[in-house]
């Protein structure tokens, strides 16, 4: 790890673990049965590891589903010449094809699949990937439990869940005994803001970490594409072109370029994001990344192709430029999204009424 890094490191919710605050995304690694473009052989993949690990990255997330598993390969013929404590490694459980959820059964299988394909004896963060319907949280719990117990993980996460699910595992830990899941990842960016109404409110009162996927919203907040293009030209080769060569790909995680024409708050917002990138001398993903690390999160996830594109992802966590408190309000109005009722009502509540306010109990 370089003694010269500018990338600033940060503890992942409740625990003591200190993870750099951009983490490498490896959704990319591997061309096994994978339909999204910008795929990355296992020489490029590990010419990546090695500059994000000189620009001062630790952190690494990957997950079975990924190319059905070569990612994890991939990641695990890297690691065979580096000092495993350099690196915090994180992957997830839950849908891989040939697995069954989060089952006691499903998740012990595949946390030895892993352990095999990455060559090491223990996993950093084995996260759920998605919530399960057909399994009791309980049964999930108790065997992520286990896992830290015998030393195969040393914490449990979560990803994409609600707030109520987000507090439901808190409970169940927290009745129990049992080791906590110390972060969630969650998608959020200033394109899609949802999260902040009730499962970043849930970690912030029971010490959950977030890490961010999606900052950039599949290329949107690049500043690449303008108001009132016509269609995306499928030859780009970018997510959004191959979502455009059929829509019927598209769905609320990928929106059709069609849906993402009329949205004006997000036109909206590039122009405020344009505008302060200018002032900054600084790229409009950067400007836009660097907003979502300047919120509660412990770390953002970065997708790569390419060296260039992972230093300039990389230079949005540099600890030596920071938004100003104008320019973050000013990022926060242009992409408010409205709240829901009970969620209005309660900040309407809250501001309006100053005698209910206990500072012994600083909730939300």
């Amino acid at each position: 790890m370089s003694g010269t890094t500018k990338i600033e490191y940060r503890y992942l919710g409740r625990s003591g673990l200190k993870v750099s605050c951009v983490c490498l995304g490896t959704m990319m690694f591997g061309e096994r049965q994978n339909p999204y473009p910008g795929q990355c052989d296992a020489a490029n993949s590990h010419a990546l590891l090695d500059r994000f690990f000189e620009l001062g990255g630790n952190f690494i997330d990957t997950a079975d589903l990924y190319s059905l598993g070569q990612s994890e390969a991939i990641i695990g013929q890297w690691m065979n010449g580096r000092s495993r404590d350099d690196v915090v490694l994180a992957t997830k459980v839950g849908l891989h094809s040939d697995s069954q959820g989060l089952s006691r059964r499903s998740i012990t299988q595949s946390v030895e699949r892993s352990l095999e394909r990455l060559q090491t004896h223990y996993i950093d963060l084995y996260q759920t990937h998605f919530w399960d319907k057909g399994t009791p949280a309980e049964e999930t719990v108790r065997t992520f439990d286990d896992l830290v117990r015998c030393g195969k993980i040393r914490y449990g996460g979560n990803s994409n869940l609600c707030g109520w699910m987000v507090q439901k595992m808190a409970d169940i830990t927290d009745r129990l005994g049992l080791n906590p899941f110390i972060s969630l990842q969650q998608r959020y960016s200033l394109g899609t803001r949802d999260s902040e109404w009730d499962a970043f409110a849930v970690c912030n009162q029971v010490g959950i970490g977030v890490m961010a996927w999606g900052t950039l919203m599949s290329g949107l907040l690049t500043g690449k594409y303008k108001r009132g293009d016509p269609q995306v030209n499928s030859s780009q080769g970018t997510r959004l072109a191959w979502l455009a060569e059929d829509e019927s790909r598209c769905q609320r995680i990928f929106p059709s370029w069609t849906k993402l024409q009329a949205d004006t708050r997000l036109w909206n917002t590039l122009d405020v994001l344009t505008h302060v990138a200018n002032t900054h001398n600084r790229s409009v993903s950067q400007v836009a990344q660097k907003w979502v690390l300047h919120k509660n999160v412990a770390s953002i996830i970065i997708g790569s192709r390419d060296i260039p594109q992972l230093e300039a992802n990389m230079a949005a966590g540099n600890r030596d430029w920071e938004l100003s408190p104008e320019e973050m309000l000013h990022l926060d109005e242009v992409s408010n999204i409205p709240l829901p009722y009970e969620q209005e009502s309660f900040r309407r509540m809250g501001t309006g009424n100053a005698s209910r306010y206990n500072r012994f109990n600083p909730q939300f």
